[in-house]
């Protein structure tokens, strides 16, 4: 069989596109397993291409500008890097290495930089594109810091902490935080970190904010619940008895009307407003990672045990299709290229 047929052959078997560019919006998806990354088309759900991303990729994120993505290599504290992928070339470009760090899990990107935790160091960093360095690193004192989000500044960042059942709430300061108020205090320069540890429920994992930036939503695995933090007063203001056991994703639609919750074979759709449910659908096993269209119009939901990820129409909350993105689909993000 010559090489043209057999990757024809192969992409028809595979369900992915020859030849064909990235889109200029796309679902990025990871299968753990596999230990790749689809870039799906949401235009017509299939996927474009997979690209091999190495061991146990767990998140992933896109640059702001749509170009790049970067992938946690987990492992449970067995591997220390992030890869990054071409996705306009559609290739790895390699890997970052963060030496003594870890267990990288949780992603974001923010004020040019990749932000990670590294879970088996007990800790959080930033990793900056421009000089290809890991240019902070701060401890969190707490078990299992998992997921992240960082605030579009760079000067706010929040960490949810599994095993310690915490929320790490870290802001940046100028000056120094701890400075003595007399004179012997050093002059108030350069910058600090002032970090305030909220306790929630046990197992907090996944977690979202507001649109309004006010509130994070928690979800509570441990307990099945979803506590809601004030960032402001820095306190639980109230534990929502949802009955989600298990429940490890959680994301507002971007009108901040609804709730969308990952728990077993469930997605637990709440009304912030109301703080009620009014929806729980059957998705598939061992449900994962959750993805939200910027219009609001679809919701991605990955299901570990049964390898796809399906599509919710958040106008009905039906599942409409299924994305073969690979075994042991998990970590979901989106890239728009500028």
């Amino acid at each position: 069989m010559n090489r043209p047929l057999w990757c024809l052959l192969f992409a028809a078997l595979s369900g992915v596109a020859i030849g064909q560019q990235t889109p200029s919006q796309s679902l990025l998806a990871l299968s753990r397993q596999d230990h790749t990354l689809a870039i799906v088309d949401p235009s017509d759900l299939h996927v474009v291409t997979r690209i091999p991303v190495g061991d146990d990729p767990h998140e992933v994120t896109a640059s702001a500008d749509g170009k790049t993505a970067y992938v946690s290599n987990y492992g449970f504290g067995a591997f220390h890097t992030l890869t990054v992928v071409d996705l306009v070339g559609q290739r790895s470009l390699g890997v970052i290495d963060l030496g003594a760090l870890r267990g990288p899990h949780g992603l974001a990107f923010a004020a040019g930089k990749v932000w990670f935790t590294a879970e088996a160091a007990k800790a959080i960093g930033s990793y900056d594109p421009s000089t290809r360095s890991i240019d902070w690193i701060m401890g969190t004192g707490q078990n299992r810091t998992h997921m992240l989000n960082v605030f579009p500044d760079g000067k706010e960042i929040l960490t949810t902490n599994v095993n310690s059942g915490t929320v790490s709430i870290i802001e940046k300061s100028e000056g120094h935080a701890g400075a003595l108020p007399n004179s012997l205090a050093p002059p108030p320069h350069g910058e600090d970190w002032v970090l305030t540890v909220v306790p929630v429920g046990r197992g907090s994992e996944g977690f979202d904010l507001s649109p309004d930036g006010k509130e994070a939503w928690v979800a509570n695995a441990g307990d099945g619940t979803i506590s809601i933090v004030d960032i402001a007063e820095k306190r639980v203001t109230a534990t929502l008895p949802v009955n989600a056991p298990g429940a490890n994703r959680l994301k507002f639609t971007p009108d901040g009307r609804r709730v969308l919750v990952s728990a077993g074979p469930y997605l637990v759709v709440l009304d912030a407003a109301t703080r009620k449910e009014i929806k729980r659908l059957s998705v598939g096993r061992g449900l994962g990672g959750i993805q939200i269209q910027p219009d609001g119009a679809r919701a991605y939901v990955a299901s570990g045990l049964d390898g796809f990820v399906a599509v919710i129409d958040l106008n009905a909350f039906e599942v409409i299709a299924r994305i073969d993105a690979g075994n042991g689909p998990d970590g979901l993000a989106w890239a728009v290229r500028q």
